[in-house]
């Protein structure tokens, strides 16, 4: 796996491992202080922990053929889209040129058998409508974030069919939704935003209320990722190319919609809307994840309203100086038993 120290990597990881899988780990150290690859022990969960960059091709093709995977989970990646307005050439470097290396170094690698490179919904030329986009509509990307990831989609298609096909490994982008989850504090994200605001006493300072986004539980993608590369693994070709994995359409909501229901749940909790110009940011976005649906059986779990309650007790439960892998498996288990649409 790559960029397992990062928060949706590190939820994998410990997911992962717990069913028992041999993971090695190839990343940059953690990208916050604190983070949740320290605070939940995920080192001593790996068979292996590379510290290297993505762009460096020669220590990920090494890495590649030292630990011989039989499926790999590309995640490293620069994610933040205002990072990318201030470091266009760096996210173009990780986004792409990762990508690259990774699938030139897993072409020549006999052990691989399934791939999931994991891209992310703002990889759609985003027309500003109503409807959710679907894996058939056209890639795009206003920003540099969103250009770099519609630009590992077009790499992964043409390694693919130049490539991966012939050789029989199988390979799957995935397009997932705004993530949360507990052990998130990355930068301009809203709820990482939320929970250190209320934890100096601050207001939470926001800049697009009216923004609609597909959230979901980190938990969410993740399964979807479980369930896709095991049909990867025994099925291979029928399950290739693009899927979303998405919350129900209900549960695209504003920004505000997200910031007054966390109000409502913490007391004292108070936000304002920043007032100085912004760079551009899409107003609403949604995802179709009917192919997930029909074709692999996936359904989200936990309803918007339920991911927030999980988010706030993961973060009561790391300041109150908990075990955070065992409560971080605590709630993986709560939601492989949750039905569909709690």
């Amino acid at each position: 796996m790559t960029g397992h120290t990062g928060f949706k990597g590190g939820w994998l990881t410990l997911w992962l491992t717990e069913l028992g899988a041999r993971v090695h780990g190839y990343a940059l150290n953690p990208p916050t202080e604190p983070n949740l690859f320290t605070v939940a022990g995920l080192e001593s969960r790996l068979q292996s922990h590379t510290v290297a960059d993505v762009r460096d091709a020669d220590a990920l093709a090494r890495a590649i053929r030292d630990s011989a995977p039989e499926i790999v989970f590309h995640l490293a990646a620069q994610p933040l889209v205002r990072r990318s307005y201030h470091a266009p050439v760096e996210t173009f470097a990780v986004n792409v040129m990762g990508t690259v290396h990774l699938l030139d170094a897993i072409r020549k690698a006999s052990s691989v058998r399934a791939v999931i490179n994991v891209t992310s919904d703002k990889c759609y030329e985003n027309h500003e409508w109503p409807w959710p986009y679907r894996e058939s509509d056209s890639l795009g990307g206003f920003d540099p974030y969103s250009s770099s990831k519609a630009c590992a989609e077009l790499v992964s298609q043409a390694w693919r069919r130049s490539y991966l096909d012939d050789a029989g490994i199988h390979l799957a982008t995935v397009r997932a939704g705004n993530v949360v989850g507990g052990g998130d504090w990355a930068t301009d994200r809203l709820l990482p935003d939320f929970l250190r605001a209320i934890d100096a006493g601050q207001p939470l300072t926001i800049r697009a209320p009216n923004a609609v986004r597909p959230w979901q539980h980190v938990l969410e993608p993740i399964s979807g990722y479980l369930l896709l590369a095991e049909r990867l693994f025994f099925d291979g070709e029928p399950f290739r190319g693009a899927w979303n994995f998405a919350p129900d359409i209900d549960d695209a909501r504003s920004v505000g919609w997200i910031v007054e229901r966390m109000r409502a749940r913490v007391a004292g909790a108070t936000w304002r809307q920043e007032n100085r110009s912004q760079p551009h940011e899409a107003g609403v976005l949604r995802l179709d994840a009917s192919k997930a649906r029909i074709e692999l059986g996936w359904r989200p779990r936990w309803r918007l309203d339920t991911a927030l309650d999980r988010v706030l007790a993961w973060h009561q439960a790391w300041r109150s100086g908990e075990d955070m892998a065992a409560f971080g498996l605590g709630q993986i288990r709560d939601y492989a038993r949750s039905p569909a649409g709690i």
